[in-house]
């Protein structure tokens, strides 16, 4: 039995508003949930989900979203259309000749729309990568606990992608940065198979640390870098 990666869920202080800018990026519909709203994806794309929240962004976040790019003009395109939804330009230090386009989202999120040709992102489709800060532990934890393949591991970098193909989830390896408070992004699972109680048993036997129980039954647990994740009976 392994958990079902439901999505990537941003705290949002504007949830709506994200999701259009998201939608908009990706070409994807908005479905609104009881505290938010969800970008679905599919087997080969990672959901999206923006829940209602009033806390602070503090950088540097622990993910990013990498976005794919067909040719030169259509890198362009895509930043444009960032900026046209309400993005903006970000500097992070990156240099000139690296070839990616850092930008922020209306929350201040980061993310890169990526130089086309990378090899590593190939084939990926256009949420090519989820970049990830963390160790090659927490790597090979994700694998065990989604099932899904390890596609690259060297030099302490690690990244696993789903059976289907798509979205890469990729680790950078130390140092990582401290962790200051609740990370405002996060995985929220699905049991597969229904007992709740065994997976989490599961995940903590993985190396998993359980937190709390929220209000709506969800289990709260961090993993082994720390990073807070939800695990919920449906």
């Amino acid at each position: 039995m392994t958990s079902r990666l439901l999505s990537v869920t941003f705290d949002a202080r504007d949830p709506a508003r994200l999701a259009e800018f998201w939608a908009g990026m990706l070409g994807r519909e908005i479905v609104e949930d009881a505290d938010g709203a969800l970008l679905p994806g599919d087997d080969t794309q990672l959901s999206l989900r923006f829940a209602s929240s009033r806390a602070e962004l503090v950088r540097p976040n622990r993910m990013h979203l990498h976005l794919t790019s067909d040719s030169p003009a259509d890198q362009q395109h895509r930043v444009a259309t960032a900026l046209r939804l309400g993005g903006g330009h970000l500097d992070v230090g990156q240099r000139p000749d690296e070839g990616h386009v850092v930008l922020a989202d209306p929350e201040g999120y980061e993310f890169c729309v990526i130089a086309p040709g990378n090899t590593f992102l190939a084939g990926c489709g256009p949420l090519g990568e989820l970049a990830c800060d963390g160790t090659r532990e927490v790597g090979l934890f994700w694998r065990d606990a989604l099932g899904w393949p390890l596609v690259w591991d060297q030099d302490q970098e690690t990244a696993i992608q789903s059976p289907h193909g798509g979205t890469k989830v990729a680790w950078g390896g130390p140092p990582v940065a401290p962790k200051k408070g609740r990370n405002r992004q996060r995985f929220d699972l699905a049991v597969a198979g229904g007992d709740q109680r065994a997976e989490v048993e599961r995940l903590v036997s993985l190396g998993a640390t359980r937190l709390e129980v929220d209000e709506d039954g969800a289990v709260v647990l961090a993993d082994p870098d720390g990073n807070e994740f939800c695990l919920r009976d449906n």
